[in-house]
């Protein structure tokens, strides 16, 4: 049987790297599995990672860029005796304790670790529309996060797409800087709630771009535009834009804990009240995998902390 871990952290985001900080300073010596750089759902760093600059974490009052921001964090918890592995979580089985943990096969008879508490900070991706150079136009012209880089497009002509509740929230916020702000959506009505719709049509600086989807991005180290079509004429055109929001849902990283935590029917994490603890005793979710609403990195920090702060006590009651 391999050596149980008194602490495991699936994941390094801001959540899974404060919660390292704050259980190796408790002297809990722990493991964090941080995910491959391969892995879309499973990135280490999480999403900061694909950022360029981040205004809005305090502390730095000139700004710093995301893969910076995440380093420094990364070397903190290094700093105090965290264990961190470039390595990918294939399987859990939180049926018995010691928890166990898989990496590599997860058929294996054998599992790769155990622990005693788990902490799971494993995130949330933003659905995205898989068209080629996404990637590499995320911070470069292309976002996610209306409140991380609205700031940046002031005066500007920008663009939206989609159709619900983040949408408008999304388009809402960036008419507080934007000249201009174009919802594309690809049906002739909106999914979104009555009450934001009515905010949205209310907008003088909100317009609408209906039966169309964006087809292609235009400009290879900076965003330049969209190719639209409009899905019942076929037409195409160029939109001319500096700035494009992608706001069609969020995807949480919950895929290996299904049937085994509690969830919520969007498929985040279930935690009780006010608390980052799961339905299994000594397992807690930190971070975006539980948290539909806010999804800031400073907030995700914050839960982190939160849950190793509660691990820590769950450690103590059970040693004793």
């Amino acid at each position: 049987m391999p050596d149980v871990r008194d602490v495991i952290i699936i994941g390094s985001g801001p959540a899974g790297l404060t919660a390292a900080i704050y259980t190796a300073r408790a002297n809990l010596a722990p493991l964090v599995l941080e995910g491959e750089p391969s892995s879309n759902s499973d990135q280490p760093g999480g999403q900061l990672m694909l950022t360029t600059d981040v205004e809005n974490f305090p502390g730095f009052p000139d700004g710093i860029m995301g893969p910076e921001l995440m380093m420094n964090f990364r070397m903190q918890a290094e700093r105090f005796g965290a264990e961190i592995h470039t390595v990918k979580v294939s399987k859990v089985d939180l049926s018995a304790k010691p928890y166990s943990v898989w990496v590599g096969d997860p058929d294996a008879s054998v599992p790769t670790h155990h622990a005693n508490a788990l902490i799971i900070a494993t995130g949330a991706q933003s659905i995205m529309l898989d068209l080629p150079n996404e990637t590499e136009l995320v911070g470069h012209g292309l976002s996610t996060c209306a409140t991380c880089d609205g700031f940046f497009f002031r005066d500007q002509e920008i663009a939206v797409v989609g159709g619900g509740d983040s949408a408008l929230e999304e388009a809402n916020f960036l008419s507080r800087f934007a000249s201009k702000v174009i919802i594309i959506h690809r049906r002739s009505e909106l999914r979104a709630s009555k009450i934001m719709q009515d905010r949205a049509f209310n907008n003088p600086k909100i317009e609408f771009l209906w039966d169309t989807v964006v087809t292609e991005y235009l400009g290879d180290s900076k965003l330049a535009g969209v190719m639209v079509e409009n899905v019942k004429t076929g037409e195409s055109n160029e939109l001319p834009l500096s700035g494009l929001f992608i706001a069609i849902g969020h995807r949480p990283g919950t895929d290996l804990y299904k049937g085994q935590l509690a969830m919520k029917e969007n498929g985040y994490l279930e935690t009780m009240p006010d608390r980052t603890a799961t339905d299994v005793e000594g397992v807690f979710a930190v971070g975006d995998v539980t948290d539909d609403y806010y999804r800031q990195a400073i907030t995700a920090a914050g839960s982190g902390c939160q849950g190793a702060l509660e691990a820590e006590r769950y450690l103590e009651a059970l040693h004793d």
